[in-house]
């Protein structure tokens, strides 16, 4: 799935958020299995580039397939599957970091494929605008809000 679809890019949900932290400790909690849980939601598996990692949300599992791990500038996943979110399967979850000028980094957060037009995307908005955050605070504080576990 190409990430530069000008018509899917305007309408996939997207944040930007910046850490005070540095990229390479950013990409850690993107790229282990203890570092996702801290912020999102119970993990295991491989975040290495050509993983898969298995998430346990409450209603069931999913997977992502690690497509891209590039440490400490960006790391792609795909969503392989997701029976209480079949919208999610093929969509993309993007993270692209650089350093901001005050010494920290800037995040370019993308669900690639989560638009406005599936039944999911009100559901699923609310949830990055929760686990985003999360993640913030796991990187700035070591504790982050992630969800309720199975």
């Amino acid at each position: 799935m190409s990430d530069t679809t000008p018509a899917t890019r305007a309408s996939s949900y997207q944040k930007r958020i910046q850490f005070t932290k540095r990229p390479d400790t950013v990409f850690e909690a993107l790229s282990t299995p203890g570092g996702v849980a801290g912020w999102w939601v119970p993990a295991n598996g491989s975040a290495a580039e050509g993983g898969t990692l298995s998430l346990t949300f409450p209603p069931g599992p999913a997977t992502m397939y690690v497509e891209t791990a590039l440490p400490p500038s960006r790391a792609v996943w795909t969503v392989s599957t997701c029976d209480f979110l079949p919208d999610w399967v093929g969509t993309q979850i993007i993270f692209t970091l650089s350093p901001s000028p005050a010494g920290g980094t800037t995040l370019d957060f993308r669900h690639h494929g989560l638009t406005e037009e599936l039944e999911c995307y009100g559901q699923c908005r609310q949830g990055w605008d929760y686990y985003l955050p999360s993640l913030v605070a796991y990187v700035e504080t070591g504790t982050g809000r992630p969800g309720p576990r199975p």
